[in-house]
């Protein structure tokens, strides 16, 4: 952390409809893009109430007031629809805190854009996949959020990082990265480029057949890692879907194969000993099984046959943006050692080439379910 001031933290606990007197403040989780704040109000007879304070990384998102469009958008729909459905609105979708000028942000005197939501009590996100269950119940989390966004009108929403899955866009950035060699590291990684170069169709496809109308657009949350769910302390279940600043109009499959490319690996996502590197087709199984039983039926037949593409084309996408930052000089992503995002770009490819070992099985698996 460390970019923000505490006079800033002040002025912006100031300026929201917080109640009662703050007894605590102090950082919370370990999210590498925002400063976020756990606060603790004592509203008297009524006991604790706890509240998240984020502060939004503008050098990421650009456009922090048309984020927050899309997070009031889709909050305040998923509440309508959670409360059709006889759920609990407080602890099953998020809940955005208004400024005393009653917007959903604050902007401080050091031109910082701020927002609060009210914390959900008694459930925990888990950065590893503990157990198959967690993956599961993040699979049907998500593919959950899908059905009930099925009818939200994805193209209102705004891209609030432009061209994030666009392969076709990052693939032709890959290719300038190589023809400029800013850093001169373009000799040293031939067998890697060779393998991107060889993999262009992976780029392409997704961006064809929504442009010849195979694929709708729809509501994507694209950050879809097992963190980004909060699961019941009690019951074991998902419950909400969090951080929905990358929401936005995208593709059904790039949610579900980011979940794939990151939670049904067998390694971490820098693992330099290759040998520890493939898909996990047990994993596989059963986020493909909770997906699509949170979708519930709202998804084409092509959407859920196209599932292991998915996989292996975010797979793919990352692996090929990690290796045009190492190229570009590291520019993008923190590194904490040489050859960080070298190393991380070698596991993504060696994931692909699992993928594409096992890519019957991985037809199959689908085909169980999509019936």
């Amino acid at each position: 952390m460390g970019r923000i001031s505490d006079r800033q933290i002040d002025e912006a606990i100031a300026n929201f409809r917080f109640e009662g007197t703050l007894i605590e403040q102090r950082p919370y989780g370990n999210g590498h893009i925002n400063d976020t704040f756990l606060l603790t109000f004592d509203i008297g007879e009524m006991g604790r109430l706890r509240v998240i304070l984020q502060c939004m990384n503008k050098s990421i998102f650009t456009k922090p007031v048309e984020l927050m469009e899309n997070v009031l958008g889709v909050t305040s729909y998923l509440r309508k629809k959670i409360i059709e459905n006889g759920g609990d609105p407080e602890r099953e979708t998020l809940n955005v805190i208004r400024t005393v000028a009653n917007r959903p942000y604050f902007v401080d005197s050091q031109g910082d854009y701020w927002r609060a939501y009210k914390f959900i009590e008694g459930a925990t996100s888990y950065d590893q996949v503990e157990t198959p269950e967690d993956f599961y119940q993040s699979a049907v989390s998500f593919g959950n959020f899908q059905r009930l966004l099925a009818d939200y009108p994805a193209e209102t929403l705004h891209e609030t990082i432009v061209g994030f899955h666009d392969t076709k866009a990052r693939f032709a950035t890959f290719k300038k990265a190589v023809e400029e060699d800013v850093c001169g590291r373009v000799a040293s990684v031939q067998k890697e480029i060779d393998f991107v170069l060889a993999h262009e169709d992976v780029a392409n496809v997704f961006g064809d057949m929504l442009a010849n109308g195979e694929l709708p657009l729809r509501v994507t949350h694209n950050d879809t890692k097992l963190n980004n769910i909060m699961i019941d302390d009690k019951t074991g279940k998902g419950i909400c879907v969090i951080d929905l600043d990358t929401v936005m109009p995208g593709l059904a499959m790039n949610d579900f194969g980011d979940s794939i490319r990151f939670g049904a690996s067998t390694a971490a996502e820098d693992e330099q000993d290759l040998s520890k590197v493939s898909c996990d087709m047990e994993l596989f199984d059963v986020y493909a099984k909770g997906f699509i039983e949170g979708c519930g039926g709202k998804l084409t037949q092509k959407e859920i046959e196209m599932m292991p593409m998915g996989a292996k084309v975010m797979t793919f996408e990352c692996g090929m943006r990690f290796l045009t930052d190492h190229l570009q000089g590291d520019t993008y992503f923190k590194i904490h050692r040489e050859n960080h995002n070298l190393d991380r770009c070698r596991t993504q490819f060696k994931l692909v080439e699992d993928m594409e070992a096992k890519w019957d099985t991985m037809q199959e698996i689908i085909k169980k379910y999509n019936s």
